[in-house]
């Protein structure tokens, strides 16, 4: 564990490093124009203003690829991004000005070999170049002076590290717990009850008992928030006959996708390959003898028919001279002996797929009808401005719809709703964002169309009358009065297998040998295993479950033996998650304590000086 305590250091300072060199290439960080050096400071330990910058900037970029779109600080700062940046500099600083108190420093000769090792200083033969080095970091603003002391923070900072964490282990009893926990297996048995069990037939309730029903359970019978929306929408299919398209666009189309209109002759094809031609030779000879088959000779050599098999091929997708030998054989039939790649080898071919083409004048209508529809949507885009601006102007829904031939509609969106425009992702994310008192908004629909849509109002949710849903209230009554019946019956039931009565004179059970926590039951619910593994052996358990209601009996525990290989793995796997977690918990504590203890001086002019020069 001392080795993996060393590579915990190691992953600290190359995520420095990374984050310091190749993190900033193309950020553009070229100064601040500004008097302002540090930031603030812990013990002797300074945090300048450009690491706070090139740390934000990093950050703000990171989150511009998270969301796919640049993130501005405006932004970035209501995320807390500025906060969170300044607390890990500060954390930084406390480790450097620690390191500084004990003693702790780097020498030249380790300085240097890190430097030399680092691959973005490395020229086309791999070998540090110094030239290379100098342009990276007057790319990123760095003197050459400011990154060695930099790097040199970062290597003292992992040996700290390494001296406080690294070496941990965690403890072989935790380990063999653990790993007792999640390999055990258990074996036993399931009855699922349904009405079928039950002594008699579920009795109707009266129309009082419904109703008291229908007041007791609102939220079964309450209709969910509903966006009356309304919209005017011009889909690519609305334009298709204002788009012209002329023989030499569809002709050179058609000449873009030949290889999806035309399909070369393929075969079917297995190939056995030899040491040498003798040996290939002798095998043609039998073969053509009849006294072996393709399969004999295949298993003889030890392997499979899969381990021969090429699948289909055309001409072109082969070697010129296997190409040759297997497009000129019968087929069924043999090819070969061939000179491959591989050796020596004979080719058995067991089918042929004809050549397929597709005419022009045959794909015709596909490639207008396609061609069309990419037409159609560029004009819906080059109409989109003149859209925007008569919304812009005050346009009516129904004004646009005259104007542009779009078409008016209304939805009543619920968070269900999956049809017609709320199919749409982006119909969706807009019209739920909307407020009552917005102004309509243009959206841009997946498939090329927009839709202007204006939200009309909220309804919010509502119960909905009894005499609306009556027959829901009935069938929701009865299958509680079912389930409540079923709980009763595997009660007594449950009691009975206890007092010596065997499961399977209930029904029919379902016997399940030695499922792990993570096994999985078709048709039951993820409540029965947790159930399980909560039981001794010989014990009776109620399990519950949506539409489900049952019983297990657990009749054995099976633990991993020691030496069993998946068992040794997987304490090998927790022996290593374990003692990481423990050693970054153990430094988390130190850093923490260190930073307690420490004198920590921030100048807040100073960082609102970067922010604003960060807007």
């Amino acid at each position: 564990m001392a080795k993996a305590g060393g590579k915990i250091g190691q992953v600290a300072i190359w995520i420095l490093l990374v984050a310091l060199i190749i993190g900033l290439a193309g950020f553009g960080i070229t100064g601040f124009g500004t008097s302002v050096r540090a930031l603030g400071s812990v013990g002797d330990a300074e945090i300048s203003a450009d690491d706070y910058a090139r740390a934000l900037q990093q950050e703000m970029n990171a989150l511009s690829g998270q969301f796919g779109r640049p993130i501005g600080f405006a932004e970035a700062q209501g995320f807390g991004l500025d906060r969170t940046v300044l607390q890990r500099l500060v954390a930084t600083a406390t480790l450097d000005n620690e390191a500084q108190k004990i003693g702790l420093s780097v020498g030249d000769a380790e300085l240097a070999r890190a430097i030399r090792e680092m691959p973005s200083f490395a020229s086309l033969t791999g070998e540090f170049d110094r030239d290379t080095y100098r342009f990276a970091l007057e790319r990123n603003n760095l003197s050459e002076a400011d990154f060695e002391t930099s790097l040199r923070a970062d290597i003292a900072r992992g040996l700290l590290q390494s001296a406080v964490a690294g070496g941990v282990t965690a403890p072989p009893a935790l380990i063999d717990t653990f790993t007792d926990f999640l390999s055990q297996e258990r074996s036993f048995r399931l009855l699922q009850l349904t009405a079928d069990d039950l002594d008699a037939p579920i009795a109707a309730r009266s129309d009082d008992a419904l109703r008291a029903f229908h007041t007791e359970n609102p939220a079964l019978f309450t209709r969910p928030q509903i966006r009356r929306l309304r919209h005017a929408v011009l889909r690519p299919e609305d334009l298709l006959d204002q788009v012209t398209l002329d023989e030499t666009i569809l002709r050179a189309a058609y000449a873009d996708r030949a290889d999806e209109y035309i399909q070369p002759e393929r075969r079917l094809i297995e190939r056995l390959v030899f040491a040498d031609f003798d040996a290939a030779n002798t095998a043609r000879a039998q073969l053509d003898a009849g006294s072996v088959t393709f399969d004999d000779l295949v298993a003889r050599r030890g392997l499979a028919l899969a381990d021969v098999d090429l699948g289909d091929l055309a001409r072109d997708e082969m070697a010129k001279d296997d190409g040759e030998a297997v497009f000129a054989a019968d087929v069924p039939g043999i090819a070969g002996p061939v000179s491959t790649l591989l050796g020596p080898a004979i080719f058995r071919v067991n089918a042929v797929f004809a050549r397929q083409e597709t005419t022009f004048e045959e794909a015709r209508a596909d490639l207008f009808a396609e061609l069309a529809l990419d037409g159609a949507r560029r004009l819906i885009a080059d109409r989109l401005e003149g859209i925007e601006d008569d919304l812009a102007g005050g346009a009516t829904l129904d004004d646009l719809a005259a104007a542009e031939g779009m078409e008016i509609g209304e939805t009543d969106l619920t968070a269900t709703l999956n049809e017609g425009l709320a199919a749409y992702p982006a119909f969706r994310d807009r019209a739920q964002a909307m407020q009552e008192g917005d102004f309509a908004e243009i959206v841009q629909l997946e498939d090329g169309a927009i839709a202007v849509v204006e939200l009309i109002t909220i309804l919010p949710p509502e119960v909905r009358p009894y005499e609306d849903v009556a027959d829901a209230v009935a069938e929701a009554a009865r299958a509680a009065d079912a389930t409540t019946a079923l709980m009763a019956r595997r009660d007594a039931i449950g009691q009975e297998v206890r007092d010596g009565a065997a499961l399977g004179q209930f029904g029919i059970v379902t016997v399940l040998s030695q499922l792990a926590r993570s096994g999985f039951i078709d048709g039951a619910p993820a409540s029965v295993l947790p159930r399980v593994f909560a039981l001794a052996p010989g014990d009776v358990g109620a399990v519950d479950g949506p539409d489900f209601v049952g019983l297990v009996v657990l009749d054995t525990v099976h633990s991993a033996d020691r030496d069993d290989s998946a068992r040794m793995a997987l304490y090998q796997a927790l022996s290593q998650r374990l003692g990481q977690d423990m050693a970054q918990d153990i430094f988390g504590l130190y850093a923490a304590r260190v930073q307690a203890q420490a004198e920590i001086q921030l100048n807040t002019a100073a960082v609102d000086a970067v922010n604003a020069q960060m807007r």
